[in-house]
């Protein structure tokens, strides 16, 4: 169930001060807090003690995040934990970009394993791949496809050719220390 805001606004605001040099496509601290909201406010994925701990540590460390009134606001005993985080999430939504990074170290430092499942951490897996593939297939297209010319990078040209059985070698050496572990084990 998304986080239900006081205000009249239907979708919380993104990051109010972008970082210098960013393009439209990198994805903000800010903007994967919008989009973790949703997971972070399941019902017992943050305890009360992870909570308190998170808004301490940036009370504490970054009062200029949370001064000593909001940290008081987000620990109050009479409210319940999920509107103290509903409202902790929305004052960081409306927070600078550092203030979101700051949440996501203290959340790391608090809450490690529910960290590693952020919905916003599985998205930047596959991009991570698919930009690892293109260099790879780009380097393959470079060293396959480029003409002969003994004058265009001659040393490049070797080291190059014989990168993939230096690879090879090394991640069939791996390759083979997982498969006799695994077999190990049968």
């Amino acid at each position: 169930m998304p986080c239900r805001r006081h205000d009249s606004s239907a979708h919380p605001p993104a990051c109010v001060h972008q970082e210098m040099g960013q393009t439209a496509t990198e994805q903000t601290y800010c903007d994967r807090l919008v989009q973790d909201t949703p997971f972070l406010m399941g019902h017992g994925r943050l305890s009360e003690q992870q909570v308190d701990r998170i808004i301490l540590q940036l009370n504490r460390y970054y009062p200029q995040i949370l001064s000593n009134k909001d940290a008081e606001k987000f620990r109050n005993p009479k409210a319940s934990l999920r509107v103290r985080l509903c409202d902790l999430l929305g004052h960081l939504q409306r927070s600078t970009e550092r203030d979101c990074q700051e949440f996501y170290r203290a959340l790391y430092i608090h809450a490690q394993p529910l960290h590693s499942r952020l919905p916003s951490r599985h998205t930047l897996r596959p991009v991570a791949f698919l930009a690892c593939l293109g260099l790879a297939a780009g380097l393959a297209l470079l060293i396959y496809c480029c003409p002969p010319d003994p004058k265009v990078l001659p040393g490049a040209r070797r080291v190059l050719g014989f990168s993939p059985l230096i690879v090879d070698r090394h991640v069939s050496r791996f390759l083979l220390a997982f498969l006799t572990d695994d077999l190990g084990s049968l």
